[in-house]
């Protein structure tokens, strides 16, 4: 895709702004801190930076892929805009009703989140399309003017349009939307037919008013930022990373931000699948660690597990079911309060906890020197050695040392007593573990054994973390590519162009009708396409079928996988041959005698994949000479050792050192420990073994 075009991948983060250009002659990168007040003030300053250091100037970039947490903290902090919803008559409260299930079955006094939209801006009318996608009431326009009247005179800013069975016939929702640009033209609009059609209203509601919720706000951040960016001379197209793995337009992204709301591990993801790729991995670990956040995802032959529905705002420790569906397609990823920033803390039982809160850049952990007072994984990252103050983030600022274990015994050690070392051992003890736990939740929910797997780390703070997740879940192998710190802004400029339109049309196989399920691929393959087309007018567009079923009477579906064959003459016999195969690698088993339905339709059009190269097998090159050596932490043993250092950029292919050791370079920072051998690839990349593998 790259080509002889010099392009510029962004990912704006809890704690630190990415900046990468990728140039004919090679990449360059740099990490400034996020501004939170105005966030296109990091990426300048972070342009600037790298085209100072590539010796271009801004107006030599022809393309800028960027990504954002901007929709997922407006959402999870709730300062988006004063949002309407218009309803059918009688399902008002569905967003605050939400479904039958518990995410804590045994709590008596479980909590319930509480909506994004309280019950005062939750309006109604009475139109009303049935589950076959007729109308049994008609719409009345003076009616739905009454409504668009109260919300004008209650200054709302923006509308969502979510009526029931909207998703096989909007006209409904359509005439909603005539009368809203009559009477009210400066309000922004989301229907929820446009956004999600999808079947399910407490999903499909949720997604199109989180939708409404952000819309202005991030319609307004990327207008500002594309005025910045040519004001600065940089007047290239600006595009988007979505939530499923791809790139949209500015304009998509500006109409759709709720797909937005995981493109920053989404890109880290494409990422870790195109080394995966390039190391012919077929199973895959991605460990994403940044300063707010991790995220693992599981990678299979090459390509992340997707999803349909994804929750932001999880309320009660992280688990399923406590925070908002949003119904988009989602690279599915367990994500956890647990970055660099996050902030140790002691809970009634004196037992150390961490997170989900984030120090974040504002003011950043204690060794930042920025204010901050409470300590974060990074202050003890830096007191058990990991860490050298004078080269973090490239040497940009130094680390406080003092500060670090300040805080630590200020805010740990009344409760659970020991010198900032110890309490230091038992912060990085406590989230480590609750990174695995994760993974192995995530693996089990999947129906894998990591035992065979490879991870993938990357991002600021994962070299740092990653090689005691290997110790503590028995993975044997792992790696760390180049560019690690900056892995998910690399992986914006790996992924294609792509859209996923989806639409919910029910049908069982045993009343299957090939010829409507034929027109309706078409027409999603259509939709799709076109929105691809806003990004690139020429290129050649692959599409890829998806059925959505279950056997009938169950509650969730699983995703099959359709050929253009499949799609061009579908055959009820053949969906359930594909369908059977993929429940019994799921769950060991199939149904006998039992119906199957389809419930949702999807087609993903994205641009071709560029071609990799493989990387050769190395043979062993010898012990890398160490610049020095340093104390550093082992978790596993519980004691300093003596570390060696060494530099990333001096390693010669199959060059390695015995842990313990720390590879040092720019944006992070590889622990080798004691248990391990590290190795540098022909491509760079970082491998790490256990010793025992190599005798």
């Amino acid at each position: 895709m790259t080509g002889s075009r010099v392009r510029l991948g962004v990912d704006i983060g809890g704690t630190f702004t990415d900046v990468v250009l990728d140039m004919p002659s090679g990449m360059v990168s740099t990490k400034v801190l996020t501004t939170h007040g105005a966030p296109e003030d990091g990426i300048l300053v972070g342009l600037k930076q790298v085209c100072a250091k590539a010796d271009i100037e801004p107006g030599a970039i022809d393309q800028i892929i960027h990504g954002t947490t901007l929709a997922t903290n407006a959402l999870i902090e709730r300062r988006g805009a004063k949002t309407a919803l218009i309803t059918t008559e009688g399902f008002r409260d569905v967003i605050e009703m939400r479904t039958e299930s518990r995410f804590e079955q045994y709590d008596l006094n479980l909590v319930l989140p509480e909506p994004l939209l309280p019950r005062q801006s939750r309006f109604t009318v009475a139109g009303r399309i049935d589950a076959q996608g007729r109308e049994l009431v008609p719409m009345d326009r003076g009616e739905i003017a009454a409504v668009v009247d109260a919300i004008a005179a209650a200054g709302y800013r923006s509308v969502a349009v979510g009526l029931i069975h909207s998703y096989l016939n909007p006209e409904h929702e359509r005439l909603v939307r005539e009368v809203l640009a009559e009477r009210l033209p400066e309000a922004s609009v989301s229907l929820s037919s446009d956004v999600s059609p999808q079947m399910r209203e407490y999903e499909r509601f949720n997604t199109t008013v989180a939708n409404a919720y952000i819309k202005p706000l991030m319609h307004s951040y990327l207008m500002r930022l594309k005025g910045r960016l040519a004001e600065e001379g940089t007047g290239c197209p600006v595009f988007l990373m979505h939530s499923g793995g791809g790139i949209i337009s500015l304009e998509s992204a500006a109409e759709f931000p709720v797909r937005l709301v995981e493109s920053g591990p989404a890109g880290g993801a494409v990422f870790a699948a195109d080394l995966a790729r390039r190391h012919r991995l077929d199973r895959v670990l991605s460990f994403d660690m940044g300063g707010t956040t991790a995220k693992i995802c599981l990678i299979r032959g090459g390509t992340p597990k997707t999803a349909r529905v994804f929750e932001v705002a999880r309320s009660y420790r992280f688990k399923k079911g406590s925070g908002m569906p949003i119904s988009i397609p989602v690279i599915d990823m367990v994500e956890i309060g647990a970055g660099g920033g996050s902030l140790a803390h002691t809970d009634a039982l004196r037992q150390i906890r961490v997170g989900p809160e984030s120090a974040g850049s504002e003011p950043g952990p204690a060794c930042y020197g920025r204010g901050g007072e409470r300590p974060a994984v990074t202050d003890a990252d830096l007191v058990l050695g990991k860490l050298d103050p004078a080269e973090f983030a490239g040497g940009s600022f130094t680390l406080d040392r003092a500060a670090s274990e300040q805080a630590l015994t200020a805010y740990l050690g009344d409760a659970i007593g020991g010198d900032a070392e110890t309490l230091a051992f038992g912060v990085a003890e406590v989230v480590d573990e609750t990174m695995a736990n994760a993974a192995r939740v995530h693996a089990v929910e999947n129906g894998e054994d990591l035992a065979d797997y490879t991870m993938i780390a990357f991002g600021g703070a994962a070299p740092l973390h990653a090689a005691r997740l290997c110790e503590k879940l028995g993975i044997a192998r792992m790696l760390v590519p180049q560019g690690a710190g900056v892995g998910s802004a690399i992986g914006f400029l790996k992924a294609p162009f792509s859209f996923e339109a989806t639409r919910s049309v029910y049908m069982r196989l045993s009343a299957f009708d090939g010829g409507a399920v034929r027109d309706l691929l078409t027409d999603l393959q259509a939709e799709a396409t076109a929105f691809v087309r806003t990004c690139d007018a020429e290129a050649p567009i692959e599409a890829e079928f998806k059925a959505h079923m279950r056997y009938a009477g169950q509650g969730w579906e699983v995703p099959v996988i359709l050929s253009p064959e499949d799609a061009a003459d579908p055959d009820p016999e053949r969906l359930r041959a594909l369908f059977e195969d993929v429940y019994a690698r799921l769950f060991d088993r199939t149904v006998e005698g039992m119906d199957v339905e389809v419930t949702v339709w999807a087609v993903d059009a994205r641009t071709p994949v560029a071609a990799i190269e493989p990387v050769c097998p190395c043979p062993e090159g010898g012990i890398a000479r160490a610049d020095g050596t340093r104390a550093l932490f082992d978790q596993a043993q519980g004691r300093r050792n003596s570390a060696a250092i060494l530099r990333r950029e001096t390693l010669e292919p199959g060059q390695g050192a015995d842990g313990p050791a720390v590879i040092t370079e720019a944006e992070t920072t590889v622990i080798v420990p004691a248990s391990r051998r590290a190795r540098a690839l022909p491509d760079g990349t970082i491998e790490l073994t256990p010793k025992e593998d190599r005798a």
